[in-house]
């Protein structure tokens, strides 16, 4: 029943912003040491971090509410397995951000509200064009995730360890979809993502 999935959807909401996330593969750093860093190192590490963590929770978010609208079950069925490995990405986000002294965005609520509802939009639609919005936004995910390669310190190879590892995750979740028969999404659409990603980004470095 659709309230069933209504409650569902809502108690992992309140998971997402409020709890800590639990990951079911171990951190792909475990076995790196800790690198010596300066404090603009670890800092600007941390920062990168919580927009990553960020991104995690509008993920999460993004995919509640395409699973909640989507009547078709092998979307349901991929966003749920992209899903669980992004919480993966949550709860290494996580951790990395405490170890480098920082803290997660206070705006963790506002981000995951409006992303649900895009992606409760965005499931709604055909399957085509919800797949699509699914292979974009991990491909901007992505180029997000190159970009803090290059801007993290050499010497930070646990940080960047974390962050090679979820570049993987999030290109194999766009091919999933695109394999699936996604539909490109048009330019318009596709340019109003990254302005929307970009204020996400910039405003999370900071808060």
């Amino acid at each position: 029943m659709f309230i069933d999935k209504l409650i569902t959807t809502f108690d992992a909401g309140l998971r997402t912003v409020l709890a800590s996330a639990y990951a079911t593969r171990p951190r792909p750093d475990t076995l790196i040491e800790e690198a010596t860093l300066d404090d603009n190192s670890k800092n600007h590490a941390a920062a990168l971090m919580r927009i990553n963590h960020v991104g995690e929770v509008c993920a999460q978010a993004l995919y509640s509410g395409q699973a909640l609208t989507s009547k078709s079950p092998h979307i349901v069925s991929a966003l749920k397995h992209a899903a669980l490995e992004e919480t993966d990405h949550l709860a290494w986000c996580e951790a990395r951000i405490s170890e480098l002294g920082g803290r997660k965005s206070w705006l963790n609520p506002l981000w995951y509200a409006g992303s649900f509802t895009l992606g409760a939009a965005a499931g709604a639609l055909d399957d085509q064009w919800n797949l699509g919005f699914l292979a974009e936004t991990e491909k901007q995910v992505s180029e997000h995730l190159k970009n803090h390669l290059q801007q993290l310190s050499i010497d930070d190879i646990k940080t960047r360890t974390i962050i090679e590892q979820m570049q993987k995750d999030e290109a194999a979740h766009a091919q999933e979809a695109r394999a699936l028969g996604a539909s490109e999404l048009p330019a318009p659409v596709k340019a109003g993502m990254k302005i929307a990603s970009k204020m996400m980004t910039s405003t999370a470095y900071y808060i």
